[in-house]
């Protein structure tokens, strides 16, 4: 069956119950109607025995009169065929039949049945057939008094060996034969209307398996699948439903993957571009200390060596803030939240950066509310957060810049903003300034150019992210929130 469709193995799977289904209400049928039959004929006949065992004389002072069960006998044939008339003793032995003497196959019969149907229980009630072991019949009873005492029991069989076989006639003959055409008559139209159905049922199935087979993993098939309101009783809707909605996820996360590749080469071609400028100037001077060292003067030497230490200076950094963002972007690294006061942390990070300042000629101030809520979050990374922040707003301004860190409550987290009256960063600067190496690091050779990135990550960490204040005509100012304690 693993070759065939799910409708011809749900055709097949209903046809079999189709055709069992069938055949028990079928036999069911043929037994409630037979067990009808014999309530009917006991009931109709109920009265037999009691009649014969009043009218006719089957037993005297001296015993039995199994000639007269015989007189009897012959004139109930001719009237009824199918009854047999029996007379039983008091223990239940047949004393008296009107069967040839080889077709008897019982000797005795069982009174249970007897006292049963003597004592009124419900009708019909199925005695003993002396002519047959297999089969138990209904019948009629009724005892035989003899002198006011009790001498034994009439016992008629109402649907005998004759009624037996004219029933087994005509049931082959005709009642077999018209069960079986309904049957197949059921079986067929059943069958026709459950492969309509079935079709109806895999029809949305076929298309949601087309749909399956046409989705194309990069996502360019998956923003053509039709997002539908559909009711939720609905299954296959449902799962339509579902599998469009994936799809356009996965064009979502493919897009963003692709655009996180490509932020990635970037990353790569400007880290490359960074540490080869160093290093190309670093092994410069190196070789001309080397080839020029008995021509250089004290002072020159001087100079190469100070200019080939800033050079080593800044790979070091570079190669220091790559290894934290490979940290940060392993997914190994895991804030360690605290409470703490975020006041005090700001004016620690700034008293770093006063003499900096200073020598930039630049002012460093704070504004924030006498009431600051606590913070509940890694304080190392949220220092190195406003460090980075501070550094970036000192050494890409001019001198005579006013930086401030500005804290306030908002909706139920505290806002932080690093705001500068500086040259500002240009428009085409600012879309990838948090996700790839900024170009702002042209403007100062001490820089990296990761600082905003390990911002950003540092800060997604926690849940939070960083924007860049839009509107701006002088300056920038970055925002980012913190969840209070």
């Amino acid at each position: 069956m693993k070759f065939l469709s799910l409708g011809q193995r749900l055709s097949l799977v209903f046809a079999a119950l189709l055709l069992a289904c069938s055949g028990v209400a079928i036999w069911l049928q043929i037994s409630a109607s037979t067990r009808h039959e014999q309530e009917v004929v006991q009931r109709l006949s109920s009265g037999l025995a009691a009649h014969i065992a009043g009218t006719a004389q089957l037993m005297d002072a001296s015993g039995w009169r199994p000639e007269a069960v015989h007189d009897l006998f012959d004139k109930l044939m001719a009237v009824n065929p199918s009854v047999e008339l029996y007379l039983l003793s008091r223990d239940g032995r047949i004393v008296g039949n009107g069967a040839p003497d080889d077709n008897l196959k019982r000797q005795a019969v069982d009174l249970r049945p007897v006292h049963k149907f003597l004592g009124g229980a419900p009708l019909p009630v199925l005695g003993q057939d002396p002519r047959n072991l297999d089969v138990d019949k209904v019948f009629s009873a009724a005892p035989v008094q003899v002198g006011g005492r009790e001498g034994g029991y009439v016992y008629v069989v109402l649907q005998g060996e004759a009624h037996d076989q004219l029933s087994a006639a005509l049931s082959r003959d005709s009642t077999l034969r018209v069960a079986l055409w309904i049957m197949c008559f059921m079986v067929v139209l059943s069958l026709i209307m459950g492969l309509i159905a079935f079709r109806l049922i895999t029809r949305p199935l076929k298309a949601l398996t087309q749909k399956v087979r046409e989705f194309d993993a990069n996502g360019h098939k998956a923003a053509a699948l039709p997002l539908q309101p559909v009711d939720k009783g609905d299954e296959i809707g449902v799962l339509s439903a579902a599998f469009s909605q994936m799809g356009q996820r996965i064009a979502e996360q493919w897009q963003e993957l692709t655009r996180q590749d490509q932020q990635r080469r970037d990353l790569v071609a400007n880290i490359s571009h960074d540490l080869r400028t160093p290093l190309t100037s670093l092994h410069g001077y190196l070789e001309t200390l080397r080839i020029k060292d008995e021509s250089l003067s004290a002072e020159e030497r001087r100079h190469y060596l100070d200019v080939a230490l800033g050079q080593s200076r800044k790979v070091g950094r570079l190669a220091q803030e790559l290894f934290e963002l490979a940290r940060l972007e392993s997914g190994l690294v895991h804030p360690q939240a605290e409470t703490f006061a975020l006041p005090d942390l700001v004016q620690d990070v700034l008293q770093k950066f006063e003499l900096a300042a200073e020598a930039r000629q630049q002012q460093l101030e704070v504004n924030m509310p006498q009431a600051v809520p606590s913070v509940n979050a890694d304080l190392g990374m949220i220092e190195r957060v406003l460090t980075n922040l501070l550094d970036n707003a000192i050494r890409h301004n001019p001198p005579g810049t006013r930086i401030s860190v500005r804290l306030e409550p908002w909706e139920g987290d505290v806002q932080v903003a690093v705001i500068d009256t500086g040259k500002g960063i240009a428009p085409e600067l600012r879309a990838g300034l948090f996700t790839r190496a900024s170009a702002l690091r042209r403007s100062s050779p001490e820089s990296g150019g990761l600082g905003l990135i390990i911002v950003q990550r540092m800060l997604q960490l926690h849940g939070s992210d960083i924007h860049i204040t839009p509107g701006q005509p002088n300056g920038t100012e970055l925002r980012f929130r913190l969840s209070t304690a």
